[in-house]
């Protein structure tokens, strides 16, 4: 290739670089910014507190980068656009209808200052307008969001959704089930479970309060319990594939059905499906689906079963802690 045509090659890629920052939704948003809300919002790649996470109410949670209250119209719109490009339209929907139950707890407790909507927490870590590889994360009560990003991979765990009330009772949203596939698909699953299959999938002698990883930074593959892939007949497979995918459809379809087919590569018959408590909706009751390379644990417990708390953990890429080892690996830092 002569000189001529490789000025032309790299002019070409630069302009393509140029493009894709100009409409990186990410970009857009900080460019948004001004100085003080940027030093807030953008902290470095490998600052210590990119792998703490908690789903409590802001005051009792103290959370590092910038929020909804001190973000200007314009700059609000610019951040749910990055949410939206991020998650799938479910995943985005679910999302914004649990920001708007803390103003249904704040009627029902008459404290708006304790249940604030707008005190959800955006941090960057690392520039996407510089930096190969970065992650970013949404959080508050009952949401936390966390993504690296490095190329055209992005990593999506951990990822914490609750719903408080589980339904709504009163208000314009009466009736409303945030978290209901979850829930309903699950139930629907182990009622067709016979009475063999329900002691093998009981997690026996466990009382849960919460969920179980709670908001551990790593987690570890835990000890093996309930009813084995294998054990399932071929509509119980079907269903619990089904619920599987529930699980991971807040990530947009491309990236959601990637992961479901790694899923299936590493082998249906190491996922286990666990159960603890009643077979019933507004009861009690705990499941947990662990595979080779992740858990996703569901619970139903607090306030007499009207409060839902539903995690997804990556052993080995929470944080993105696979593509950051394998961003290392290729890029001599």
């Amino acid at each position: 290739m002569n000189t001529s045509k490789i000025i032309l090659l790299l002019m070409s890629l630069s302009f393509f670089a140029f493009k894709t920052l100009k409409t990186n939704p990410a970009v857009l948003f900080l460019n948004a910014l001004n100085n003080e809300q940027k030093s807030k919002a953008l902290l470095d790649f490998n600052d210590p507190l990119k792998d703490k996470w908690h789903y409590l109410p802001h005051s009792m949670f103290v959370r590092e980068g910038i929020s909804i209250k001190e973000l200007q119209h314009e700059q609000k719109q610019l951040l749910f656009n990055l949410l939206q490009t991020s998650l799938s339209k479910s995943g985005y929907n679910k999302t914004r209808k649990i920001i708007d139950l803390e103003n249904v707890l704040a009627k029902i407790s008459g404290d708006p200052v304790y249940r604030d909507s707008e005190k959800y927490y955006a941090t960057f870590y690392g520039n996407p307008a510089t930096d190969k590889i970065w992650s970013w994360s949404f959080e508050g009560h009952h949401i936390s969001l966390n993504f690296t990003i490095s190329g055209k991979k992005t990593s999506f765990s951990p990822r914490f959704f609750g719903s408080n009330p589980a339904t709504i009772t009163t208000g314009k949203r009466k009736g409303e089930r945030t978290l209901y596939k979850e829930d309903d698909l699950a139930l629907k699953l182990i009622n067709t479970f016979s009475k063999d299959q329900k002691q093998q999938a009981s997690l026996k002698n466990r009382t849960f309060k919460d969920i179980y990883t709670k908001n551990k930074s790593k987690v570890k593959a835990l000890k093996t319990t309930g009813i084995s892939f294998k054990d399932l007949n071929k509509e119980q497979q079907k269903e619990l594939l089904q619920l599987i995918t529930v699980h991971i459809a807040y990530m947009p379809e491309e990236k959601a059905a990637n992961k479901l087919n790694k899923i299936k590569e590493e082998g249906l018959d190491a996922i286990h499906f666990s159960w603890s408590g009643a077979y019933q909706v507004n009861k009690p009751h705990y499941y947990r689906i662990q595979g080779k390379s992740f858990v996703a644990e569901f619970d139903n417990l607090q306030n007499n079963a009207k409060h839902i708390h539903v995690v997804w953990r990556d052993f080995n890429g929470d944080f993105g802690r696979d593509l950051i080892r394998e961003h290392y690996e290729k890029v001599p830092h």
